[in-house]
């Protein structure tokens, strides 16, 4: 019997957001922290999510109350070690469930499967790429087996008595003090301390023949931009030479300088001797002909009151050329006993979205994306994180144990890694480093930043060993149970019918983030540390991307074939996800995208499944910050979609379907309005409602029989849900009284706000309003940016034709007048239109305001224009006020 979850019916969703949200700016001990990976789901949402679909649903309306209360508090950070708490929540669900087997086959990160585990359930956790599974060792494995409280009752006071941590830290402090010993020659003592590290930049040669001089590449030129320390680096020309002088900037008066405009923006370069301009495409010939260098600007120390900067001297040069001629041998001897190459010399990859930046600069192996003692600290601590393994061998550890150390040991090495490339920054306004991956991909950076690996300070060593430490002492709460990790493809999951009693899980996102790609930067590392105890995880010479679930068109002959691998291997997945899964199984399937491309891929393979999605919820997974004027949308949600093995009805008659679709999402609708879900995932969580609907069958048609698709399905979904939203957004029902432009325009502001949307979103939203997009851009609101569709307020708009009567193009054209205090223009146009008394004028205008981010100039032009425009209500009807 299928009986229903509770998750079925019922989930505190706002308190959810709110905990999943808050987790995103929690750092210390947080798990996330381990290791760098490009999407994990917020331990919140996944804890809260996967105890609400082991437990029974409920009528009672106590229960229900009772429940989402205590959901709530196992939402909360501060409870993820609350051992009364998680051992309520595991009675709970062992008293509905027997001993349950959970799967999560895209683990990633390992959100998922660390709060199964946390919840006592057996754990299995399988991913494709190899540097995820190295991650869900440590995060799952081996604490599991070596680190965690056999009695979950138990609060172990001082976690670093645990011997893994102890283990552990012994042997990092032992790896980096074998590093110093062989490298500290290359890092002198100044100021009796060890430098924090080196403030670099790429220099290039001004290509004017009367100057020919070598310009730094910096994008700006502060050392330090507090509110308590403003120090700059500023350049003097001197015969023909730029040079740099170091000026505190709070006492510097009357200068003409400022140290926020460096010789390169927006890939131009502007010589400072000469002016001449250096453009874009000039520029990445310079780097893809090797025809640059690379140069020193200054070297940073620690001090009393935080750190002081000196220039590079030549001192600082010779030391940095020894290091060359150092590597060289050491890279000698290291062929010889390892037979690879220590330094990482595989070939960057030309078929690759992640990666084209890198090829288009000249680089053409991951070794190229650090300078020379950059590499050579890498090697060195690669060789001792080996020798480490090979004494804890020769000293009878046993062989796991010591496997399970080394491998923390690498992801130390990962970490270092991350924060001493050629693609790290100086953070002036934090005086700090900032890592390779400040986000999803490989930029490239001109100015960047050297780590001292014994510096105590962020990006060393012993900061990489810290964060280590203090997510062993996080994962050290989690109580003993079993758990598999392996490495495995979705689309064949080496598990037998009917094996698991829930699977969660957070499939590839269409488009979204090429794993792959972004993992080789790791991998070439760990391969090099762990290849002979991972030999499994380390057959190929960079990630294996030839299956990959991605739509990646640069693997395919076209964007169409894409979309047709990816459709087809997430349906594969999702079949193999239906027969491991019992009969009276439950599934949760995460996912978030923008496009309707990537949502129609989702949902052609959830129906070709056999799955049925019998709920959906929205959680908001990202952080609170708005996006800002001109950026691209992005959405804040996630839809937690469930699922079973039910029985699907044969045929769908369409005209059914549809007015069920309608009744449905307009009670759905209304719900997720009181929760707060708003704008662009306002539309996405009701597609998550709408499958509950039209999911239930094998087949829906028409009454020609003419089979209905999800693209037609979609459609309607969009339309119902612009009809609600504009109804909400009025707080009125005269939508059927306004243009369809400006229907449009509303429903683009309360979506978009002013962010720019991919043309195949836009085009979507445009058709569920009637209007043709294509003929609309570039005449009026609506303008067409590459492959973008933006909508531009009344300040940015030029010419409005004096023959458009549409509102919109009124209302753009009063707030113009208004700007530029053309009164009585103004007051005759509101006459002569009626917009004076007209409450859907004034409504209008208040939605498009509320809408908008504080800091938007329409915003500001909207409420000033409103504050004159009043409107009083008396019983007999309406009097305007105009100013």
């Amino acid at each position: 019997m299928n009986k229903r979850r509770f998750i079925e019916e019922h989930l505190p969703i706002r308190e959810i957001s709110e905990e999943s949200t808050k987790e995103k700016s929690i750092r210390f001990g947080h798990p996330s922290t381990l290791h760098i990976w490009w999407a994990r789901r917020p331990l919140s949402a996944s804890r809260t999510t996967i105890y609400a679909s082991l437990i029974p649903s409920s009528d009672d309306q106590k229960i229900i109350k009772n429940e989402n209360f205590f959901i709530k508090q196992l939402s909360k950070w501060e409870n993820s070690q609350n051992i009364d708490l998680l051992n309520t929540a595991r009675k709970k669900i062992s008293e509905f469930n027997k001993p349950l087997k959970i799967l999560d086959p895209f683990s990633g990160g390992g959100s998922i499967p660390l709060e199964s585990l946390r919840l006592g359930c057996e754990t299995h956790a399988t991913d494709y790429n190899p540097v995820s599974v190295i991650l869900l060792k440590c995060l799952l494995e081996y604490p599991n087996k070596f680190n965690n409280l056999t009695n979950p009752n138990l609060f172990l006071k001082n976690q670093k008595d645990i011997k893994l941590i102890k283990d552990f830290t012994k042997w990092a402090q032992w790896v980096l003090e074998e590093t110093k010993n062989e490298l500290t020659q290359f890092f002198p003592t100044e100021y009796a301390s060890s430098p924090i590290g080196y403030i670099w930049a790429n220099v290039i040669e001004c290509p004017n023949p009367s100057c020919k001089s070598q310009i730094p590449l910096m994008n700006q030129y502060w050392l330090v931009n507090t509110p308590r320390k403003k120090i700059s680096l500023c350049p003097v020309i001197e015969n023909q030479k730029i040079i740099f002088k170091i000026l505190d900037m709070t006492k510097q008066k009357n200068i003409d300088f400022s140290p926020d405009k460096g010789t390169i923006s927006h890939l131009v370069v502007n010589c400072p001797v000469c002016t001449t301009s250096i453009s874009g495409t000039d520029l990445r010939s310079y780097f893809f002909n090797r025809k640059f260098n690379q140069k020193i600007i200054a070297v940073v120390y620690p001090s009393n009151n935080g750190k002081k900067y000196r220039l590079a001297n030549q001192t600082d040069e010779i030391i940095y050329t020894k290091t060359k001629e150092f590597l060289v041998q050491k890279t000698s001897q290291l062929s010889l006993k390892w037979k690879f190459n220590p330094i990482p010399d595989e070939l960057i990859e030309e078929k690759s979205v992640e990666q084209k930046r890198l090829i288009a600069y000249g680089k053409k192996t991951w070794s190229d994306l650090f300078n020379t003692r950059q590499l050579l600290v890498a090697i060195s601590l690669v060789e001792k994180i080996r020798s480490a393994y090979e004494k804890m061998i020769e000293g009878k550890f046993d062989p796991e144990y010591a496997k399970a150390i080394t491998t923390y040991l690498a992801v130390c090495l990962d970490r270092l890694v991350d924060y001493n490339s050629t693609n790290t920054r100086w953070v002036a306004r934090g005086e700090y480093v900032g890592n390779t991956f400040t986000r999803q991909a490989f930029p490239m950076v001109f100015d960047y930043f050297e780590v001292c690996p014994w510096s105590n300070y962020t990006g060393d060593w012993n900061s990489a060993m810290n964060w280590v430490i203090r997510v062993l002492e996080n994962l050290s709460e989690i109580p003993e149970n079993k758990v598999v990790v392996q490495q495995a493809s979705a689309t064949q999951l080496p598990y037998s019918d009917n094996y698991f009693d829930a699977i969660f899980t957070d499939p590839p996102y269409y488009d979204n983030i090429n794993y792959a790609e972004l993992s080789d930067f790791f991998y070439v590392w760990l391969k090099r540390c762990l290849r002979e105890i991972y030999p499994e995880l380390f057959v190929t010479n960079l990630v294996s991307k030839s299956q990959e679930i991605v739509a990646n068109p640069k693997r395919h002959e076209s964007k169409e074939a894409a979309k047709s691998f990816f459709e087809s291997k997430l349906t594969q997945s999702f079949k193999e996800i239906n027969r491991v899964l019992k009969q009276s199984g439950i599934v949760i399937i995460v996912y978030a995208h923008k496009s309707t491309e990537g949502w129609e891929t989702l949902i052609n393979s959830l129906l070709n499944s056999g799955l049925v999605v019998t709920a959906a919820w929205p959680i908001n997974t990202e952080m609170k910050v708005r996006f800002a004027a001109k950026e691209n949308a992005a959405l804040a949600s996630s839809i937690y979609m469930i699922a079973k093995k039910l029985e699907k009805e044969p045929i769908g008659f369409y005209r059914d379907v549809k007015n069920n679709l309608k009744n449905y999402l307009d009670k759905r609708l209304t719900s997720l309005w009181k929760e707060g879900i708003s704008g662009a995932d306002f539309f996405i969580a009701a597609i998550g409602s709408a499958i509950e609907v039209f999911g239930k069958y094998e087949k829906i048609v028409n009454d020609l029989d003419e089979q209905i698709l999800v693209p037609k399905l979609l459609d309607d979904t969009r339309e119902i849900v612009t009809n609600y939203a504009i109804k909400q957004v009025l707080h009125s029902d005269f939508s059927d009284k306004i243009s369809q432009m400006t229907r449009f325009y509303i429903l683009w502001r309360w979506a978009y706000g002013e962010a720019k949307v991919p043309f195949d979103s836009a085009l979507r939203m445009a058709q569920s309003v009637g209007i043709d997009i294509e003929r609309e851009w570039n005449k009026g609101f609506i303008l067409k940016d590459n492959e973008f569709i933006r909508i531009v307020g009344p300040h940015e708009r030029n010419n409005i034709p004096e023959s458009s009567f549409d509102m919109i193009d009124m209302l753009h054209r009063i707030l113009i007048l208004w700007k530029k205090n053309k009164t009585n223009e103004l007051t005759q146009i509101l006459k002569e239109t009626g917009y004076d008394r007209s409450d859907i004028f004034k409504r209008i205008a208040q939605a498009i305001s509320e809408s908008l981010p504080q800091e938007s100039t329409e915003k500001k032009w909207l409420d000033g224009f409103l504050t004159r425009f009043r409107t009083d209500y008396s019983q007999t009807g309406t009097q305007s006020t105009l100013f």
